[in-house]
């Protein structure tokens, strides 16, 4: 086996530890020994990593790649609907990575904020894509631009996910936290493009 080769396995199976570990325990939990727990030598860990915040940083890349290409996958995201469908098919079918991406979504370590940013940015992307989608099939109040129609989705997924940060839900499980929050955002991005208010015949 070539070096590269060796290196790449020795890395694919540290990580493979480390989903684990931090899907289980979060960051705050979640240790480097008992990521040496899984049989892989600390020596080799600190020769490709810096360290705990190196490695759960990896953990999230990973986390957030693994659902964007699931989410990705033909006629998956075609319509708003299939596309929130295919959201909490994946946090259900991918707990370790679910639990990831969440934590960095909903609390992530401060002092790692500036590095949490990027990785999560693609998924951002993927969700004003899905929301410009929806407003191409609308046509928008008198008075309303596309850039309002896009502010209001940032400004609401902003709240979205302070809410669910909040003291509100300092004792819930983190698996029904995730449960809840999918299951509230297709309620709220139906308010937010048809309204709330029955129409008038």
């Amino acid at each position: 086996m070539k070096k590269c080769e060796k290196t790449e396995l020795t890395i694919s199976k540290i990580l493979e530890a480390a989903m684990n570990e931090f899907g289980r325990n979060g960051y705050a939990g979640g240790t480097v020994n008992n990521i040496c727990n899984a049989g892989i030598n600390k020596g080799l860990i600190y020769h490709n990593f810096a360290g705990k915040d190196d490695i759960y940083l990896a953990c999230l890349k990973q986390s957030s790649e693994r659902l964007i290409n699931y989410l990705e996958q033909q006629d998956r995201i075609e319509n708003l609907e299939s596309y929130l469908a295919a959201r909490m098919d994946f946090f259900h079918n991918y707990p370790n990575e679910a639990h990831i991406f969440f934590e960095a979504l909903l609390t992530s370590p401060h002092h790692l904020s500036d590095s949490v940013t990027p990785i999560l940015s693609e998924f951002n992307i993927l969700n004003e894509k899905i929301y410009n989608q929806a407003l191409d099939s609308l046509t928008l109040r008198n008075g309303v631009s596309r850039n309002d129609a896009l502010s209001y989705f940032h400004l609401m997924q902003v709240m979205l996910n302070g809410y669910f940060s909040s003291p509100v839900f300092q004792n819930t499980d983190l698996s029904e936290k995730i449960k809840k929050h999918e299951m509230i955002v297709p309620k709220l991005l139906d308010f937010m493009l048809y309204g709330i208010a029955k129409g008038e015949n």
